[in-house]
């Protein structure tokens, strides 16, 4: 998000704020900052510190190869194969920096190739999820009892943005998305810290479901 854009949101806030703390009912106060970006999460890996070292070996630091939506995150240079009991999968980007647990996000369409039947969950809810193997550069195998999910549909946004939306963390909304397969999202999940930028997570399913590019913006609403 621009400084710029962040500004006008802090802006309509405040407004928002002073003009209920008088009485007066915002009944539009959606529509001010209603229309969301979205971005197109294809399939992914999320390496811990130590898979990465067992991976490409001991010190061994990803390296960054360009911003994505979120800050502080970014794509690596880094790329490896999934396998599952069907097919594998080559080139699968590894997303920085480095997490607690090793997660790897596919689409269900992914997990048809692959021969999985992952789970859809909440990003780091690793608990039973699908079992799947990762081959690094030099052919080491690394073999997951559980790791393998589909993420769920999800709006990141800070504090102020869910006061101004409404919303709190972990709340299932819906969304409108226009164009020409226009439609809705439901069971769209709100997450929210003062360390995320405003945005939608769908997976490449979703986006070729409602032909959203990646460049699309979407209207929150409530279930």
């Amino acid at each position: 998000m621009g400084k710029r854009e962040e500004l006008i949101r802090e802006v309509v806030a405040s407004v928002v704020d002073v003009l209920r703390a008088e009485g007066v009912e915002v009944t539009g106060s959606k529509e001010l900052t209603a229309m969301i970006p979205v971005s197109v999460s294809a399939r992914h890996i999320h390496l811990s510190k130590e898979h990465v070292a067992y991976l490409y070996g001991e010190g061994y630091e990803l390296k960054p190869f360009k911003q994505i939506s979120q800050p502080n995150q970014y794509a690596c240079e880094e790329q490896v194969t999934i396998e599952g009991p069907r097919m594998s999968i080559e080139r699968v980007r590894i997303l920085g920096p480095t997490r607690g647990q090793t997660q790897v996000e596919v689409s269900r369409q992914d997990a048809r190739v692959l021969g999985l039947d992952p789970p859809v969950r909440h990003s780091g809810h690793l608990a039973s999820s699908a079992p799947i193997t990762i081959i690094g550069p030099n052919g080491r195998r690394l073999q997951l009892d559980e790791g393998c999910m589909i993420a769920d549909r999800h709006i990141h946004m800070t504090p102020k943005d869910a006061q101004l939306y409404r919303v709190v963390d972990g709340q299932k909304v819906a969304v409108e998305v226009f164009g020409e397969k226009a439609g809705v999202m439901k069971n769209v999940t709100i997450r929210v810290k003062d360390t995320y930028a405003l945005d939608m997570h769908i997976d490449t399913d979703d986006a070729n479901a409602f032909m959203i590019n990646g460049q699309g913006k979407v209207k929150l609403i409530t279930e």
